[in-house]
């Protein structure tokens, strides 16, 4: 962790998460115009020059994985990844806006919870306690999230349910993500992750793509101008931001700021697609709110621990 530059951190952090929230809101953009694997497609092939200038520029290589890690990153593309994408694409046929950001916001909990269950780690109190209030979260906006008009546009409760799940599928994916690359013995930076995760997943994604003869449909410059937006600035610029970000502060406290991705979503459903955000929205924000401060605590008290018994 750099010494300097912490506020710089918090605000780099802070505007890459703000970039995360409003996925949702670009994802609503997209599924109305192109299918969901052509999408992630078209996603993954306009970042991945942005990758591969960045690794050019800054000098950076390929690295050098055994077999092992090599189906590791292709497991980690396909969860985190394609199937993050093509789940969360595919759940906001359904699903508003703002609900998807409440959901999305539950990652650092579903993280430790599949971490629990996967690779039976002992969870602590607090993380125990912010997995109760990310679930309380998801329930709230899934069951009190919309009135009968909303429901009636989106198919009714089914749908709306379905939709949700979709969208919670999509942030289990990129919880697998996060724990399978703890799993790489080969040193990986993130440019270079980042790099090999949008290659992979393009290479993923191509073959289902074009089962959706994507060449059929109309253009749509709507769902166009999203798949742009989700590649360059959340990606993207967004991968930039964080890593920039994260090496200026504690892990705890970059897991901290992503509770600015469901505020952001919220703000910008309201804004950009004009729904209306309702009293259980703001309910489930701040049970998922109280869970990631919980989570972020649980982090601090870890590394307080660790730094505790090595100065003993």
């Amino acid at each position: 962790m750099q010494t300097g530059g912490r506020f710089t951190g918090y605000v780099y952090c802070t505007l890459a998460m703000i970039g995360v929230g409003s996925t949702v809101v670009a994802s609503k953009l997209i599924v109305h115009g192109l299918p969901p694997f052509t999408a992630t497609a078209l996603r993954f092939a306009i970042a991945l020059p942005i990758f591969l200038l960045a690794m050019a520029l800054t000098g950076e290589r390929w690295p050098r994985v055994g077999g092992r890690d090599a189906w590791l990153l292709v497991l980690q593309s396909g969860s985190g990844s394609v199937g993050y994408t093509v789940l969360l694409l595919s759940g906001m046929r359904l699903a508003s806006a703002a609900d998807a950001g409440v959901i999305a916001g539950t990652l650092p909990a579903v993280a430790a919870l599949v971490a629990v269950i996967a690779l039976r780690e002992r969870p602590g109190a607090m993380t125990i306690a912010a997995i109760v209030l990310a679930t309380a979260g998801v329930l709230v906006c899934t069951v009190g999230g919309a009135d009968a008009t909303t429901l009636t546009a989106r198919g009714g409760a089914p749908s709306m349910w379905l939709g949700n799940l979709c969208v919670l599928a999509a942030v289990v994916c990129e919880a697998f993500f996060i724990l399978l690359n703890k799993r790489l013995r080969t040193p990986v930076s993130p440019l270079q992750l980042s790099t090999l995760m949008t290659g992979i997943g393009l290479a993923l994604s191509i073959v289902p793509a074009l089962f959706e003869r994507p060449w059929s449909a109309a253009f749509d410059p709507t769902a166009m101008a999203g798949v742009v937006y989700y590649a360059v600035v959340p990606t993207a610029i967004g991968f930039f931001l964080w890593f920039a970000g994260a090496s200026r502060i504690a892990g705890a406290q970059a897991s901290a700021l992503t509770a600015f991705v469901p505020i952001s979503a919220a703000v910008f459903s309201a804004l950009v697609l004009h729904e209306r955000i309702g009293p259980a929205h703001w309910w489930a924000m701040a049970c998922v709110l109280a869970a990631v401060f919980l989570i972020a605590c649980e982090g601090m008290y870890r590394s307080t621990r660790m730094r505790t018994a090595t100065a003993s």
